[in-house]
């Protein structure tokens, strides 16, 4: 292929030349090739030029789809051209190959690991201890600080928090990792000059800014159904294991459980209350052997991780103020399942106006929380 010059201080990899990294985006870009075939090619020729260098005769005789071949004798430059003009526009973005130091040895693992990585933030975060957190894209608000504070915890426990920034549970586990000690990393299904959806663009500016953006998709890649089941293989073969907070039985998030559960990971799910559909995908894994998880202690235990740090990640309140006696007559009836206001009424032998009065106060308090439906929920520390 045709050389295409390119700034050496932007080559991630010391020991590419200047031709090198242009072979390796060549062939990520090849149509028909994805990672399992790009590994085989490697295996063989060692390096991608050899194969762009071996000429149209070698090329026909691979057992590669027409199309591929086609690719490889003439190759569209104004793709890699977008990849290296991404590359050279921001220190902080890198192109990291299979055979870069800097590679993670855990997702190199995997079975079809990804031959390269694009990284917008701190590339040595990949080599960190990691904790995948998935879960529903659209939560409860107990399964929303669930995430936000065990991923809180975790951080500053010392475990980099890895997840896919999509909505919801994905991205309290971001948010709260920022809160702890900043150390997060957000697998994306886009190329990284995409943000999506859309409205996490300030997240992902936050996570860029303290961990990393990562992907395996190039330049210009849009966000089709197909790369996000890509993602979570990444997610899984990143983490040492995946914690599930809240999935219904045909979450998204259980098929990064699978992927933990093939790749040896640990998988470890938050239970949740019986009547919480959110619960069962969380319930099944149990069933099926994932540890289940009540304080930072079950995890950190299990994958042999020693901290100081107090086991139970609930957000840290003051002390409660005094209440009277129907405010913590209803306290005490609640529970910790969703209740609506006429079985609050029912069980305290309240009238309607005082029990909506006092769940205004506790609710302001921070120990009641109001759930869709209008249900109200204590807190779990309450």
């Amino acid at each position: 292929m045709d050389a295409i010059r390119v700034d050496n201080s932007y080559i991630s990899e010391p020991s590419l030349d200047e031709t090198s990294l242009s072979a390796w985006l060549a062939l990520l870009h090849c149509p028909g090739i994805g990672p399992r075939r790009y590994q085989t090619l490697l295996e063989f020729y060692g390096q991608p030029k050899a194969l762009l260098d071996a000429g149209p005769g070698e090329i026909n005789r691979l057992q590669l789809p027409k199309e591929s071949k086609e690719w490889l004798k003439q190759p569209d430059l104004s793709k890699i051209e977008a990849d290296l003009s991404w590359l050279q526009s921001s220190s902080e973005h890198h192109i990291i190959t299979l055979q870069d130091p800097r590679y993670p040895e855990r997702l190199k693992q995997i079975d079809s690991a990804p031959p390269m990585l694009f990284v917008n933030g701190k590339p040595e975060l990949l080599k960190t201890l990691q904790l995948g957190m998935v879960g529903s894209r659209n939560p409860s608000a107990g399964g929303k600080e669930n995430a936000f504070n065990f991923a809180q915890s975790l951080s500053q426990a010392g475990l980099t928090i890895t997840s896919g920034m999509a909505l919801g549970i994905d991205a309290a586990a971001h948010q709260g990792a920022l809160a702890g000690s900043g150390q997060t990393i957000a697998v994306t299904g886009t190329g990284l000059d995409r943000v999506y959806p859309a409205r996490h663009r300030k997240l992902a500016h936050e996570i860029a800014s303290n961990g990393a953006l990562i992907s395996e998709f190039p330049h210009g890649t849009p966000p089709l159904a197909d790369h996000f089941p890509r993602r979570n293989r990444i997610i899984s073969g990143l983490s040492l294991g995946i914690l599930v907070v809240e999935a219904a039985p045909k979450s998204g998030s259980l098929i990064t459980a699978r992927f933990a559960t093939e790749q040896a990971r640990e998988v470890f799910a938050i239970p949740g209350s019986i009547h919480n559909p959110l619960a069962r995908g969380c319930h099944n894994l149990i069933r099926q052997g994932a540890k289940l998880v009540e304080t930072i202690d079950d995890i950190v235990t299990e994958l042999g991780i020693s901290t100081n740090l107090n086991p139970n990640p609930q957000s840290n309140k003051a002390d409660n103020p005094e209440l009277d006696a129907s405010s913590l007559k209803l306290l005490s009836i609640m529970g910790h399942d969703p209740v609506s206001i006429d079985t609050l009424v029912a069980r305290s032998e309240l009238n309607p106006e005082t029990v909506i009065s006092i769940l205004l106060v506790l609710e302001l308090q921070g120990m009641v929380s109001c759930h869709a439906g209008g249900l109200y929920m204590k807190a779990i520390d309450c």
